[in-house]
């Protein structure tokens, strides 16, 4: 498993909506995408920060049903 480094709440986004996902609205600071999927809509909420700790990314894949494999390579 890649290890999952430091990124921004820009390019997290970014290689999200490289996977399928849209952005669907925003909330301050906090971006709210969604991917439809066969089981039903899948959300995932990312902060708009400089740098995200490492924390944060993993839970966003988490949320959004994404391996770390498949995230590292649409960043």
């Amino acid at each position: 498993m890649p290890k999952l480094g430091k990124v921004s709440g820009q390019s997290a986004i970014r290689s999200l909506k490289q996977i399928g996902f849209v952005n669907i609205r925003q909330s301050s600071s906090h971006v709210i995408l969604m991917r439809q999927t066969p089981e039903g809509e899948i959300g995932c909420i990312v902060p708009l920060h400089n740098e995200l700790t490492i924390g944060i990314p993993r839970g966003n894949l988490h949320q959004a049903r994404v391996s770390v494999n498949e995230f590292m390579e649409s960043l």
